[in-house]
């Protein structure tokens, strides 16, 4: 049976960006109003002025420029939809949390006191969960200023948790900071609600290492071979190189390489996995383009998925 992919992840696709969708309609709404009713914080400070008075006793701040003001929201984001892909202690109190973010890209932010036993973003900033968050600055360290559960995610659990860490090892290993892609931040979204809901993570994490492969500068065309430019044939042996395609197996490949036959590649193009020997060989040559072009460096969370299945 093909398994085709089009119609379940436009359906998953717009369920997944619902929720971010009604969280920003409702920031954007709750600060419309704080705005119309909020009261003039120097409305006293200029009526004493006015009538050529000072305040008793305290000092009169003066303006920041216009030119500061406009630097100062030029560094502010708020409302911005983003994931945790990582975080680790920073001072005694703090975090610094790696995050990805639909319009900015991976990024990385100090949630100050995030450690303290009473703060309200300790039960916040999980991983695999929907945020809204809001950040200052505009340096390689920005400032979280704010963070919100928005929800609609199911919780990963068991092997899906596992394959969850394994996606956020990737986007950190394979995602400059700063440089959005949006498409993946979808199909992210996407990955894990696939996940949540029980499907073969096999299947799963290879049409994600595909996205990620093609979103972040490494094209991974399989249905044509770069030396003719020709269809690949479903029953001849290809090998994949790393930096120039498919081709026809020869026999002098170096032993690392993984040799498919053509069915395989076509599938993977499809995202069709339906053959027992697509699911296998697919998994082979994804492992060896990622190990590529990680430079031969291991993935932690595929190691302890290997070690878990040595138990």
């Amino acid at each position: 049976m093909r398994q085709s992919r089009s119609a379940p992840t436009r359906a998953v696709d717009d369920e997944a960006s619902e929720a971010f969708r009604q969280a920003e309609a409702n920031v954007r709404g709750v600060g419309r109003d704080a705005r119309a009713g909020r009261p003039d914080a120097n409305a006293s400070t200029r009526a004493d002025t006015d009538h050529g008075t000072k305040p008793e006793g305290k000092r009169v701040r003066r303006a920041p420029s216009p030119a500061r003001v406009a630097e100062r929201e030029q560094s502010r984001v708020t409302e911005q939809p983003g994931f945790v892909l990582h975080s680790y202690p920073y001072r005694e109190t703090s975090l610094i949390i790696d995050v990805l973010t639909r319009d900015h890209g991976r990024i990385a932010l100090v949630a100050k006191g995030a450690k303290r036993p009473h703060s309200a973003l300790r039960g916040v900033l999980q991983t695999f969960q929907p945020l809204s968050l809001a950040w200052l600055g505009k340096g390689e360290l920005r400032t979280l200023t704010k963070a919100e559960w928005v929800g609609g995610l199911r919780p990963l659990e068991g092997d899906a948790l596992l394959s969850g860490f394994y996606l956020n090892e990737l986007l950190v290993k394979f995602c400059a900071r700063d440089d959005p892609h949006d498409k993946l931040f979808q199909h992210y979204l996407t990955t894990l609600h696939h996940l949540a809901h029980g499907e073969p993570a096999g299947i799963i994490l290879r049409a994600f290492e595909r996205v990620l492969l093609r979103e972040t500068g490494y094209a991974v065309a399989f249905d044509r071979c770069t030396q003719t430019r020709g269809q690949v044939t479903p029953d001849r042996r290809y090998v994949f190189h790393p930096d120039w395609g498919v081709r026809p197996a020869r026999g002098d490949e170096p032993s690392d390489w993984p040799v498919v036959i053509g069915q395989t590649l076509l599938d993977m193009e499809q995202d069709d996995y339906s053959r027992a020997q697509t699911v296998q060989q697919s998994k082979l040559l994804m492992r060896f383009l990622l190990n590529h072009h990680l430079g031969g460096v291991p993935l932690n969370t595929r190691q302890i998925l290997l070690d878990l299945q040595k138990l």
